[in-house]
């Protein structure tokens, strides 16, 4: 379901950045029928589902998308700009021009929640050896 608080961080945005929250708020909410979108830290868009999945936070020259997966969801496509040695989360970032890969970023959003729904990245990071969560 729509948060009215969301709507209103993203319209106050330039076009370019809102059309990029847009199209990430869309993908994260199609990749599963019961995640939640809310604010948090006063005017950040959050998106959950058993844990966070990611949050939304527009700065100046880009977007940046950060994802909570502890680290241990796979990036095949190299899409994580930033926050590779992250324990919490990592940044998928976007700047003017630059199109959302839907499928990287779709695959992630729902191996976050099938961690989530599984206990946890903390959880399953304590259960998993350390080279399987590279």
């Amino acid at each position: 379901m729509a948060d009215p608080r969301v709507d209103s961080y993203i319209e106050s945005l330039p076009e370019w950045q809102q059309a990029i929250c847009q199209a990430v708020r869309e993908l994260v909410l199609a990749a599963n029928p019961d995640v939640q979108e809310t604010i948090k830290r006063t005017i950040q868009p959050y998106f959950v589902l058993d844990g966070n999945i990611c949050a939304l936070l527009a700065a100046k020259d880009h977007v940046n998308v950060f994802l909570y997966d502890g680290g241990i969801v796979p990036d095949p496509q190299g899409i994580i700009t930033a926050g590779h040695n992250n324990k919490t989360a990592r940044t998928v970032s976007y700047r003017e021009g630059e199109a959302v890969n839907v499928q990287a970023l779709g695959d992630m959003f729902r191996a976050i929640i099938a961690n989530n729904r599984a206990g946890g990245w903390r959880k399953i990071k304590a259960i998993r050896p350390p080279e399987a969560t590279q």
